[in-house]
């Protein structure tokens, strides 16, 4: 948790306002037991009516500082503590979106979810208690032990057995307790996990009528997560029992020997009613204690999974050299390129990738599910990072590019269509905010997006559902188009984007982006050969290899599995289109 601290420092003034007013409402607390003391023995026991009500506005006025006191230490605490978890969260936010495909694949979106969430709520919990209660608790123990001991020494060493043991009680529930709680936070991950899938899915699983089985998974998920959490309560909820059987038996004690005491005339009756009222608030501030020392295992725990994702660093980053200015046309070049999903594992999803892709020029992947056509363009804007081998673009290799430099002059439309909540002009500006009315419209008829855009209510104002809900999957995929076309990049790429489209509509985007992005290096994944007859290279991928490459033409003559992808779409209109 300290290495949070820095979180902190911004609001230093706070910290140190909160328990210095703390301080003050604490030494206000252990004054008023004395000024009882002196009501009972100097005034009540001496019929003292005018020093009865002195004494009592003395106790009313002490009352009143420590009431500002302890709501400045409140207001001061809440102050920091938002505060800390405010930034805390944004930095976490912007250390996240850095991370490579590969980070986000370990540590799983329902897992940084939660730390971005309850993990940091409880950090920013723990800080406001750190602030008042780690402050008033110890203060006021100490302070009631020093007031007990002044009042009476020998009724004090009760304390020497209903402390320690006090101590011990905490100290294992304590040890006992963080385990539990990481194992719950782990389980609230699995949680969030479930909840993101079927949310993020809910119309395939209404489509496969599968809400009872969800329903199921999510009750076995939440389950084990509320099994953990009533272990971990339950371990917590002898926590009160003991320590007030504790502190009721230190009182019985204290009446018995300190009324034996004050019957033989050795305490004053005030005197024992201050003690009892010490050994009240010091028993009280050890109960205090041990409920925010419990605390402290959430919050370790939640403390030990946020600096694991600081600690977790993209091994995607800009070596101190990059190069931000070296991207002019966009060759491509593959060399000798291997990669696997992890550094150690010997099964290798591309193997010695070698071909060169021009600028003006469109090259093709084909292949069957699986063969890596995605996760071979995905390595060209360093969403992963090659295994081994180089990609040079421009003749430098893309790791000496700078990152924001490399995808800025990238367009990547995606094989899963992802649009975000706000209209559909803010969509397909989303790469380039600044641009204009008349670009955006551009964007959109280049991607065939324009007509079907102006019959909406509001056009281009119209507002997008959270995912592009209210959108068919056809339109979501031109809208991404022109997202990638605004930018005007000099690398397009375009992963399997007109899956959702027909073969004519298809067919005109092609012919406009030839006119478009005729000086760009375009790179198109698509499993129809109608769609890869003009491309200047058709790459065949099997197995993660190359295993064949050339114009339509060429694999016509050469490659027999081309020719068996063409036999078997060689069906109705589509041959027709084909052939010609």
């Amino acid at each position: 948790m300290w290495k949070l601290k820095s979180f902190l420092r911004p609001y230093w003034m706070w910290c140190l306002l909160a328990p210095l007013l703390m301080v003050i409402e604490v030494f206000m607390d252990l004054l008023q037991p004395t000024l009882m003391a002196s009501i009972v023995n100097e005034g009540i026991m001496t019929r003292d009516l005018s020093h009865i009500v002195s004494t009592g506005l003395t106790m009313l006025g002490v009352a009143f500082i420590g009431l500002i006191g302890g709501v400045g230490c409140t207001v001061f605490s809440s102050i920091a503590s938002q505060h800390f978890g405010n930034d805390l969260r944004i930095r976490l936010f912007e250390h996240i979106e850095s991370f490579s495909n590969q980070n986000i694949d370990r540590l799983k979106t329902g897992s940084l979810i939660t730390r971005l969430t309850n993990d940091v709520v409880q950090l920013q919990t723990f800080v406001q208690m750190i602030l008042r209660s780690f402050v008033r608790s110890p203060l006021l123990l100490i302070g009631s032990l020093i007031m007990a001991i002044r009042i009476s020494p020998t009724l004090t060493l009760i304390l020497l057995i209903s402390v320690p043991l006090l101590f011990i009680i905490l100290y294992v529930l304590i040890r006992l307790s963080f385990p539990l709680f990481a194992k719950m936070q782990n389980k609230l991950d699995g949680v969030n996990t479930v909840l993101q899938e079927n949310l993020s899915g809910i119309r395939v699983i209404k489509a496969f009528v599968r809400a009872k089985q969800e329903q199921k998974r999510f009750d076995s998920a939440n389950t084990e997560y509320t099994q953990t959490a009533i272990k971990a309560v339950r371990l917590m909820a002898l926590n009160l029992p003991l320590m007030m059987f504790i502190l009721n038996a230190s009182i019985v004690a204290v009446l018995w020997f300190g009324g034996i005491q004050s019957w033989n005339n050795g305490l004053p009756v005030g005197d024992l009613i201050a003690f009892i009222n010490y050994v009240t608030q010091l028993l009280m501030s050890m109960l205090m204690l041990s409920n925010t020392l419990t605390f402290v295992s959430r919050a370790k725990v939640s403390a030990d999974r946020v600096n694991e994702v600081f600690a977790t660093t993209s091994e995607i980053m800009d070596v101190p050299s990059a190069n931000h200015h070296v991207i002019r046309k966009g060759r491509i070049e593959f060399k000798s390129v291997s990669f696997a999903y992890h550094k150690d594992d010997e099964n290798l999803v591309l193997n010695d990738i070698n071909f060169i892709a021009e600028p003006g020029k469109t090259v093709a992947i084909l292949g069957a599910t699986g063969a890596g056509k995605s996760t071979l363009v995905s390595l060209i804007p360093r969403l992963y990072e090659v295994t081994s081998g180089s990609i040079m673009i421009d003749g430098t290799d893309i790791r000496g590019i700078g990152l924001d430099h490399l995808r800025s002059q990238i367009g990547l439309v995606m094989q899963q269509t992802i649009l975000f909540s706000g209209t559909i002009r803010d969509n397909i500006r989303y790469g380039r905010p600044d641009a204009t009315t008349e670009e955006v419209e551009q964007a959109a008829i280049t991607a065939e997006a324009h007509d079907f855009i102006i019959r909406l209510p509001q056009e281009y104002d119209t507002i997008l559902g959270q995912r592009g809900i209210n959108l068919s999957g056809g339109q979501k995929q031109r809208l991404s188009i022109a997202r990638a076309l605004l930018i005007q990049p000099t690398i397009l790429i375009m992963d399997d984007s007109t899956s959702a489209l027909d073969a004519t509509t298809e067919s005109r985007i092609r012919q406009l982006l030839k006119i478009q992005m005729q000086s760009s290096t375009n790179i198109l994944i698509t499993q129809r050969v109608s769609s890869v007859i003009d491309a200047d290279i058709i790459l065949i991928l099997d197995n993660g290899k190359i295993v064949a490459q050339g114009t339509h033409e060429e694999l016509l003559r050469s490659s027999e599995i081309y020719r068996d992808i063409r036999r078997s779409q060689l069906k109705g209109e589509e041959a027709s289109y084909v052939e010609s």
